[in-house]
């Protein structure tokens, strides 16, 4: 099996990191086991959502997911979340848990990086007025590159001398030196092809270095800012700095702490909530044949304040898009693999579209075989229709996301 993609949350104290965390975890509803075998303690299941297979063939009402959910042709597909602790100015000398923090980036495929938009904490996460919240992205990504470059240029002597006696060639040096922040050899090479001019390896002043690891941290730690506490009366004008300063910068604004109360009023049957819209619904909506319960003035008043100052005015609290624009930065998109291609059942029972995973756009079908299947003989892949489908043929939205692979009798995994 290859491994499963991670997006790894990051945030200085009291920025809102742990009720994000709950609240891109909590689905809102009972949802099936876990894919992941072993959840560790700093890792959780989130629920990236996505348009199901199931509403392009009008069959909403029997799909029932092994993993994850899917409501009205929306689909929760489990994810991978690494809530990474320690996050405290000069981490990458070791202050608070710094190394530890540092080390744990290196599982994460992309991050998202939690930052209160209101400027209401400081640095250190204490409560403050007038903070300027530009300070903690430029700080993170500052804390990653002095991370890697003091690694690599506490050694670079040895490694020039042994990169020219060795005549390697400059991707195969640093395969060498970066492979060890999960690193492989196909992402190193995008990096490298991000810095022109780009001389010899021997050549290299600390600028061109410098450039090198900037380069590295764009396609290894790609990130996604989540503007936290949007709702605040100090955020509008941060919001504009942030977006002036890093216009390429992908920005979501959010509420996390409205959206984990939204969840729990959910799940507690106050209200109907479509997750990721403006829309919630109360008994006084839908009156009493909803079966839903009567409110209090307390949770009512709560509720309209929701609705003007988050709901209303921004169109949703940002949370299932945050992990829709982690997705699409990662180039993820959904793939249905079953046994019956006509009826898209799995080995038995009729619900439709069982599994469902996450594969990077443009992946060969072979390629997926072997994640879900691990080494097997395949002796033919088929598509919607019974179409075949060419091993080297890859994925893409709407386009062989729906596969069937037939195994040699006795091919099976080993």
């Amino acid at each position: 099996m290859g491994r499963e993609t991670v997006v790894a949350l990051v945030g200085k104290p009291s920025s809102g990191k742990s009720t994000t965390l709950n609240s891109l975890t909590s689905a809102q509803a009972k949802v099936g086991a876990f894919p992941f075998t072993t959840i560790e303690p700093n890792k959780a299941s989130g629920f990236l959502e996505v348009e199901c297979a199931c509403s392009r063939f009008g069959k909403s009402e029997s799909c029932k997911p092994n993993y994850g959910y899917c409501r009205g042709g929306k689909r929760g597909v489990p994810i991978m979340l690494l809530d990474v602790a320690g996050l405290v100015p000069n981490a990458h000398l070791g202050r608070g848990l710094g190394n530890k923090f540092l080390s744990d980036l290196t599982e994460a495929d992309c991050l998202i990086h939690i930052v209160d938009v209101s400027g209401t904490t400081d640095a250190e996460g204490k409560a403050t007025r007038g903070y300027d919240p530009l300070n903690d992205i430029e700080w993170l990504q500052d804390e990653i590159f002095h991370w890697i470059l003091g690694n690599l240029m506490e050694k670079w002597g040895s490694v020039v001398r042994r990169h020219t006696s060795t005549k390697s060639s400059t991707l195969e040096t640093l395969r060498q030196q970066l492979g060890g922040y999960n690193a492989n050899k196909e992402l190193i090479a995008r990096a490298l092809d991000l810095v022109n001019p780009l001389p010899p390896l021997q050549e290299w002043d600390n600028a061109k270095i410098e450039e090198v690891v900037r380069a590295f941290m764009d396609v290894k730690f790609p990130t996604v800012l989540s503007l936290n506490k949007m709702d605040h009366p100090d955020s509008d004008k941060n919001v504009s700095k942030i977006i002036l300063k890093h216009p390429k910068l992908r920005c979501v604004l959010t509420s996390s702490i409205t959206e984990v109360f939204l969840r729990k009023l959910a799940s507690q049957n106050y209200i109907k909530y479509d997750l990721g819209t403006e829309f919630i619904d109360t008994i006084d909506d839908l009156g009493p044949e909803s079966g839903l319960k009567p409110l209090d003035d307390k949770i009512r008043n709560r509720i309209e304040n929701i609705r003007d100052l988050v709901l209303y005015r921004f169109g949703s609290t940002g949370l299932v898009q945050l992990l829709q624009e982690a997705a699409n930065l990662l180039d993820l998109v959904p793939v249905y693999p079953v046994r019956n291609i006509n009826t898209f059942t799995g080995g038995s029972g009729e619900y439709v579209f069982r599994d469902c995973v996450l594969i990077k756009k443009g992946t060969p079908v072979i390629s997926v075989a072997r994640k879900i299947m691990g080494e097997v003989t395949i002796a033919s892949i088929e598509g919607v229709g019974g179409t075949r489908v060419g091993e080297e043929d890859t994925v893409d939205v709407g386009k062989n996301d729906i596969l069937s692979f037939k195994i040699v009798p006795g091919g099976g995994a080993h």
